[in-house]
């Protein structure tokens, strides 16, 4: 009883060796990196989501991310895959408000419609033509669209959804930037029909103005 005792005293005095606590009340960060600690877990206070990693145990492989120029598997019902690059694979880009992701487009691969709640993207075309497109929010839901060749660049503003499609024979590569070390994704259908537990068949049948059947049909895909 006295050894877990002793542990209890000490644990969180051993996290703080490889953690610290960062307060903070002005927007911009006030220290120069705060490296997520993943394995921090006994302490309580959080900046972003981590707490930051001891700076004394930060080593550039903190900061660092390898692979980005191997091609994602596209061999799935949207003949698209995204290989992403934030703070889950670099711990450096905790609090600075960036990430990115390598994005492959079978030919006629789309990237189904679908919004980031925590970021802007940026996206440029490495190689093919996309067709991409974003929409406004009720009441205009107004269609932006445009045809996107090597080298060109389109802006998703945040929270709106959006969506690309590879309409080339060809594969394609795009590169996205995004305003969050943790952008988040929401697939349109995904949220809508795929929820657990489901949203109920009547206010999708409603909300669609289809017959429930379709609905659970739909449902049944997810």
């Amino acid at each position: 009883m006295a050894n877990i005792q002793v542990v209890l005293l000490l644990s969180p005095l051993l996290a703080l060796a490889f953690c610290y606590l960062t307060f903070a009340a002005d927007p911009a960060s006030l220290q120069d990196f705060c490296v997520a600690g993943f394995g921090c877990l006994l302490i309580a206070v959080k900046l972003n989501g981590f707490p930051c990693k001891n700076p004394a145990w930060v080593q550039a492989n903190d900061f660092s991310f390898s692979g980005l120029h191997n091609p994602g598997n596209t061999g799935n019902q949207f003949g698209s895959a995204a290989t992403l690059v934030n703070v889950a694979q670099i711990p450096g880009l905790n609090t600075l408000g960036i990430s990115m992701a390598r994005i492959d487009y079978a030919p006629w691969g789309i990237v189904a419609p679908h919004y980031h709640p925590r970021a802007t993207e940026i996206l440029t075309v490495i190689e093919g033509s996309l067709e991409v497109g974003f929409v406004t929010s009720n009441p205009d839901n107004r269609l932006f669209s445009k045809i996107l060749q090597k080298g060109d660049v389109f802006v998703f503003p945040v929270g709106l959804v959006h969506f690309q499609r590879n309409i080339g024979h060809m594969n394609a590569v795009a590169i996205s930037g995004l305003s969050s070390q943790n952008p988040g994704v929401s697939t349109i259908a995904n949220v809508v029909f795929g929820s657990k537990p489901e949203i109920s068949t009547d206010i999708l049948a409603k909300a669609f103005q289809i017959d429930k059947n379709i609905v659970q049909q739909i449902q049944w895909r997810f």
